[in-house]
């Protein structure tokens, strides 16, 4: 597509174990003060006006902290179970991935569900990123990707890095560790919420982003080139045919200068809408002479796809021989014309990307498909992984709504891959994500314990509701839908989608029966109907301007996060009277809330022989305390919640005392969910919790929280 037409019409148209102290009550210089109290701010954002045609607790029964999920995230009702069930999955992915890291930063959200020795500041890793911000746009409470946008923008993200081969010896930031589409993915969050002015505040930090990758820049060719690795594809058909099949293969790829394509023109939109002309021409002739270079010399006419060009040692800039997936990612930023659709004849083909599980990332007539793959990660020469599905399925739902016409793939081959995305997230039974699939056998082939649980590299959620159900977030105040549902579907509806301001419902019901509103295709803007078809059809609807929550800013006080190069602070620091050797008092306020078995980010008292044991924290100073909240663990074994427990602060003796006029819900202790606790405000260095077991149980918790008003 024309770059200078997409341009001028996009904007309408679319742990580190430290030693702990064993007790702190004799520390006697603490002092303690109580004052009265206000209203407690809300944990979850509104909902506001909605319809309620989909039975909630049914579809999210035996999910922790269910209320987040029905304040949070749009609800769907699908013919295909395997897809439905997969979503919901997904959320609860996206939620356990959500941490906690301190006033500074606030949330971020996390790879793994442990940090890893070579990401950023406390856990975060740029590879992933966008979509982490495709993912969790749909997200109703904004403080999460607030914070975690302004983390890689002008947070600790953007920090500085070595230079090293462990981290990325071309780059000295964080946020440029690993290619990131910072500015489409923004741009793209920002058509969800409305709020351009988060955006265009960014702007200059945008800016500097994108000049972040100067250095690899090729001025003659017009061509960024990047290391298959720091793409975020270690061993992979690329860098096999380098000096060093792990950290070589240096070359110029459709990823990277699709990622700053697409980032070019967000730029352009975000400061023509800011009033900077200048700013916008100078990034829209970015796109394009980068849309020409790429055009020129990656794109194989012979074989028709995108391909990887060795930067070295080729004077001829010769194309490699083999397609790899990443071909298909220049349709993710709309950058190909619709000359070039041939390309996804591929996708379909038995000996190029075809798998039943979703396409390979390599094709398979290569000599280098499953080329030592079985021997360990990380291979990217065959095996379905999740991130790479996610761009290609991202790049074919642009390409069946945004472009042309055209005979090579159709709406139910979109289904047909999503499904087949949805078969792979599976495990003994259950909806389950790792690092990456083997493309012919129901089974994760990288899939580490202790690590791959629950990895968050990818989106789902995304793909079901911009590409499936056909949600097209737009700049402007308009709802465009139109979805790639299979003609044969009879019914399928998604609510509370938080959009503009507004909450959007779509439903669709052949004859009526599925959800006794009458037969056809409707949608419904804050629960009232503003449009009827009678089939399942693209939709255009103006939608009256909305208003999004402004929830406050809180600051968890008890946190004590680290990851990366961020090691455990001081303070605040956990201890505990008994801590099972399978947990630890410090991960109870590690920023993270997650109730699986492993990666551990508990603290309990199992196997502990007495009666009561007590969990308490030191802040290292003086706190405002009001608002506290624990988060029960229930493994449905020998954890549960506590038949009991005593909330206590310190007093200005160095005496444990219990906190006055306390207001609990629930009032009897819940595991695997919210307990909150609120009260008029002490001040106190430090906080205590007393469980008393259930018979037969031990107790403990995920996370223990104190917040105040930033």
């Amino acid at each position: 597509m024309n770059v200078f037409a997409s341009h001028l019409v996009m904007p309408f148209r679319r742990a580190v174990r430290r030693s702990l102290p064993q007790a702190i009550a004799a520390v006697a210089l603490f002092s303690a003060t109580i004052s009265l109290g206000q209203t407690p701010p809300p944990v979850y954002p509104e909902v506001g006006l909605t319809t309620h045609f989909i039975d909630q607790d049914a579809v999210i029964a035996g999910f922790p902290e269910p209320a987040w999920y029905k304040a949070n995230v749009p609800f769907v009702d699908l013919p295909d179970k395997t897809i439905e069930d997969v979503y919901y999955y997904r959320w609860r992915v996206a939620h356990e991935a959500q941490k906690y890291t301190g006033a500074k930063n606030g949330w971020i959200e996390t790879e793994f569900l442990g940090p890893v020795f070579y990401s950023a500041p406390y856990g975060g890793i740029s590879a992933a990123a966008g979509h982490h911000i495709a993912e969790a746009r749909w997200i109703r409470d904004r403080r999460y990707l607030d914070d975690y946008i302004r983390f890689w923008l002008i947070g600790d993200g953007a920090s500085a890095k070595p230079a090293d081969d462990s981290v990325n010896p071309n780059t000295t930031d964080w946020a440029h560790e690993y290619s990131f589409w910072a500015g489409s993915a923004l741009l793209q969050r920002v058509e969800v919420t409305g709020d351009i002015g988060f955006a265009i505040n960014l702007l200059p930090n945008l800016i500097n982003f994108y000049n972040g990758w100067s250095t690899q820049f090729n001025q003659q060719l017009g061509l960024y080139w990047q290391t298959p690795v720091w793409d975020a594809m270690e061993f992979s058909a690329s860098s096999y045919q380098g000096p060093d099949p792990y950290h070589g293969g240096d070359g110029y790829r459709p990823t990277i200068n699709a990622y700053q394509f697409g980032d070019a023109k967000a730029i352009s939109i975000l400061a023509a809408l800011k009033g900077d002309l200048s700013t916008s021409i100078q990034f829209a002739l970015k796109a394009a002479e980068l849309q020409r270079a790429q055009d020129q010399y990656l794109w194989d006419a012979t074989t028709s796809f995108y391909k990887h060009v060795m930067r070295d040692n080729n004077p001829g800039l010769i194309k490699i021989v083999d397609r790899e997936e990443i071909g298909f990612v220049p349709w993710m930023f709309e950058m190909p014309g619709p000359s070039h659709s041939d390309a996804w004849t591929q996708l379909l083909d038995p000996e190029g990307f075809f798998s039943e599980f979703s396409a390979t990332t390599v094709e398979r007539r290569s000599p280098w498909f499953m080329y030592q793959a079985a021997s360990g990660c990380c291979h990217w020469d065959g095996p379905m992984w999740p991130y790479a599905t996610s761009q290609t399925l991202n790049g074919l739902a642009n390409l069946l709504i945004d472009y042309p016409p055209q005979s090579y793939v159709t709406k139910q081959d979109y289904y047909n891959e999503l499904s087949g995305y949805a078969f792979a997230q599976q495990k003994n039974g259950q909806p389950y994500v790792a690092e990456a699939h083997d493309p012919d056998q129901a089974s994760w082939i990288y899939d580490s314990p202790n690590h791959s649980e629950d990895y968050n590299h990818s989106t789902f959620n995304d793909l079901v509701l911009s590409g499936l159900l056909g949600i097209r977030p737009q700049l402007t105040d308009t709802l465009v839908v139109h979805p790639l549902v299979p003609d044969s579907w009879d019914y399928f509806a998604v609510e509370n989608v938080a959009y503009h301001g507004r909450n959007i419902t779509i439903l669709w019901d052949r004859d009526g029966s599925h959800y006794q509103q009458g037969a056809g295709f409707r949608i419904y803007i804050d629960g009232q109907l503003v449009s009827l078809r009678s089939t399942v059809q693209p939709v255009v609807i103006p939608i009256p301007p909305g208003q999004n929550q402004s929830l406050p800013i809180l600051v968890n006080d008890a946190v004590n996060a680290w990851g990366g190069p961020v090691s455990p602070a001081p303070y605040p620091v956990a201890s505990a009277s008994y801590t099972s050797p399978y947990d630890d008092a410090q991960r109870a306020i590690d920023g993270e809330v997650a109730f699986v078995d492993i990666p551990n980010t508990r603290w309990t008292n199992y196997g502990s022989p007495n009666p009561t044991d007590w969990w308490s924290v030191n802040f290292g100073q003086i706190r405002p305390v009001s608002d506290i909240r624990i988060y029960f663990y229930n493994d449905n074994g020998g954890v549960k919640p506590p038949a009991s427990y005593e909330l206590q602060y310190l007093d200005a003796n160095g005496q444990w005392q219990d906190i006055p006029n306390q207001n609990r819900q629930p009032s009897v202790p819940a595991g695997n969910d919210l307990n909150r606790i609120t009260f008029p405000t002490i001040s106190t260095q430090a906080l205590r919790v007393i469980v008393t077991p259930q018979p037969g149980a031990w107790a403990g918790f995920s996370e223990f929280e104190s917040w105040r008003p930033q």
